[in-house]
């Protein structure tokens, strides 16, 4: 056997499934295997490998052993001249397993093999070569160095940024995310040392592979998206603290005497420099927009109390403690009932901050006539205040929100305009997706995947993308997964980097659309609202509506008969619906084409109807599923009168 692919899985379940569709494509002519490693996942990820992919095999863990020894579980079974250790968080292009194998044959020496990786906004990503982690080295990546010189041979080796990223070099290390290697040389290197449970594995494995005498390569003829931090959740204190860990593991095997202490002494004083700025970041993301809204507050009242003193009252009626003691307390008021009222949860809600408001208004008036007659000046001062609080509070909200930092991110503001690149069957599927999430989203248009243009809804052609995004602007360009070759969506996401505009891929027949606008946080995916008809309540509603609308129907028969194109056969759907023999939505698919779909009689119509014969089997499976997992007693309402003439079918 010529290859092994080795995916390790921990909670990535739509990732893990587009991973999975664009390995297959591309092992099409190798004899190969893929095996995936599943860490005691709790997002039904076992599931999804069984139902969609049954030729993978799976080991499923009873606990999360982590990402080293998992690896070694499926190192030990592998049969491959050459194993590829990859993330689930990555896509690679249809021809990349022929083109890093080809390279392995010739060059003998070549013991291990990295590509080109980019993240989920087409930018290039620099770990796909590094150099070792010496203390220099190390040092001038914690402290900025390396992000000040990227190209320079004396500050960035930890990156090897002196040398290019669009030709293969020989490199020191070889990152986990997508590491081919010749079994020959881990004979010889040993597995992946158990020691590491999360990271500097890689780091580890690639210098015992130099150190046995065999080469690693950068190769970038070929390319892979790599949505960095869906398996690690990178950012978090934890990573800090799990990454620096593995790297004093990592001293300790490799460095000795006075370059170990070195060593020691520069990752512990990072561990505390990372902390630090970790916590020092989380306080200010917490007190800020909290500290704004106090500020905006008591300019209010300062800007309101000489307007009011001119109209209502002489100079100077307000005395100094007023300023001092009770507008800051009417202030301390309205933040504490903004944070009761969750103002500040993100993403920020508008309903919530007025609701807050209104209350702390309330709130504010109560402590107003609680206070010493001496200290009561004016009840429309804080009326006049609450109006103010009302026009500004939500005004400042949208203008941050316009930053685009995401601690100013407001719930369902804007909807992200989109463009879609998919034929017309693909298009829809992905247009119902999204119609049935809770994505907010405006389509700007489509893109036809080739030379033909179906209808006026498309913008343009493939090869027109640029220009298509350069005059319409969009937020969001989606790709189908079915209709975009891996290698096509990656050169065009690379090509647009520059654009400001967020990528996600829709899997082919996955219920979901996955995306990643950060390479350090956790990954996007656009996913069905959750109603499953398989609930006792759902399936129970459904049953009243049939034997509801069945009556109806039987009753108003004399006046509506003239309506349905078979009447006697409308008599019997009705009858049989009330018996329980049939229901007036069932699934069109056999049940054993999903073994997930819940039990249902056969149906009078389908979420397919009346197109059945236009769709495939696969587009069908696609529609049951969709109506299984967020189930309407509206989208019943829906079929039915779209379909009423047909009822007596």
């Amino acid at each position: 056997m010529k290859l092994s692919v080795i995916i390790v899985n921990y909670n990535v379940k739509h990732f893990l499934e587009q991973c999975l569709r664009s390995v297959t494509d591309a092992l099409t002519g190798i004899d190969s295997e893929i095996l995936v490693v599943d860490n005691n996942s709790v997002d039904g990820s076992c599931l999804m490998v069984n139902d969609s992919f049954p030729k993978v095999k799976l080991i499923e863990n009873k606990e999360n052993t982590g990402f080293s020894r998992a690896n070694n579980q499926a190192i030990s079974v592998a049969r491959g001249e050459y194993i590829l250790l990859l993330n689930p968080d990555t896509l690679v292009e249809t021809d990349c397993f022929r083109k890093c194998v080809a390279f392995m044959d010739e060059h003998p020496e070549a013991g291990g093999l990295g590509v080109k990786m980019i993240d989920g906004k087409g930018h290039y990503l620099p770990e796909s070569k590094r150099g070792i982690p010496t203390p220099w080295v190390s040092f001038c990546k914690i402290f900025g160095l390396t992000a000040l010189f990227p190209h320079s041979p004396r500050f960035a080796g930890y990156y090897l940024g002196h040398l290019s990223n669009t030709e293969t070099h020989e490199v020191e290390v070889l990152a986990g995310a997508f590491m081919l290697l010749r079994s020959a040389a881990l004979q010889k290197a040993g597995l992946l040392d158990e020691q590491f449970f999360m990271y500097g594995e890689d780091i580890d494995l690639s210098v015992r592979i130099r150190q046995s005498g065999y080469k690693n390569y950068y190769f970038p003829e070929t390319k892979i998206i790599h949505y960095k931090g869906e398996s690690t959740k990178k950012g978090s204190l934890n990573y800090v603290k799990l990454f620096y860990k593995a790297m004093l593991l990592f001293s300790k095997k490799h460095f000795s005497g006075r370059q170990n202490q070195l060593f020691n002494f520069t990752i512990n004083l990072a561990i505390y420099f990372r902390a630090l700025l970790s916590v020092v970041s989380r306080v200010v993301a917490a007190i800020l927009l909290p500290l704004i809204d106090a500020l905006i507050i008591l300019l209010g009242f300062y800007l309101l109390i000489p307007v009011w003193e001119t109209f209502q009252f002489e100079a100077d009626h307000f005395p100094p403690e007023f300023f001092k003691l009770v507008v800051p307390g009417y202030t301390l008021i309205w933040i504490v009932t903004l944070l009761f009222f969750h103002a500040y949860l993100r993403p920020l809600s508008i309903g919530k901050l007025l609701r807050g408001i209104l209350a702390g208004g309330v709130l504010v008036m109560l402590f107003y006539s609680f206070l010493n007659e001496n200290w009561r000046f004016s009840r429309a001062l804080i009326v006049l205040g609450t109006c103010w609080n009302l026009l500004m509070l939500p005004l400042i909200r949208y203008s941050l929100s316009s930053t685009k930092l995401g601690i100013f991110r407001i719930k369902g503001y804007r909807a992200s305009k989109i463009v879609v690149i998919a034929g017309t069957e693909e298009a829809e599927r992905i247009l119902s997706l999204l119609e049935n999430s809770d994505f907010r989203y405006e389509l700007t248009g489509l893109i036809a995947p080739d030379n033909k243009v179906p209808g006026s809804i498309y913008l343009g052609n493939f090869s027109q993308t640029i220009e298509i995004i350069d005059i319409h602007r969009p937020d969001e360009l989606i790709f189908s997964g079915k209709d975009v070759p891996p290698a096509e969506i990656i050169d065009c996401m690379l090509d647009l980097n520059d654009k400001n505009i967020h990528f996600k891929i829709a899997p082919q027949e996955s219920l979901s659309i996955i995306g990643s606008s950060s390479p350090n946080a956790a990954g996007e995916f656009i996913n069905l609202k959750s109603n499953p008809l398989s609930k006792k309540t759902n399936l129970t509603l459904k049953r009243l509506l049939d034997i509801k609308l069945a009556i109806i129907l039987i009753i108003f028969f004399p006046v509506l008969f003239f309506s349905f194109s078979d009447v006697k056969g409308l008599i019997r759907n009705c009858l049989a619906v009330i018996s329980g023999k049939k229901t007036w939505i069932g699934f069109a698919s056999p049940i054993s084409s999903d073994i997930h779909l819940p039990k249902l009689k056969q149906g009078v119509l389908t979420p397919s109807s009346p197109f059945e014969f236009r769709y495939s089997a696969a587009k069908i499976l696609d529609n049951d599923r969709v109506y299984a997992k967020n189930y309407r007693i509206l989208t019943d309402l829906e079929l039915i009168f779209r379909n009423w003439k047909i009822l007596g079918q």
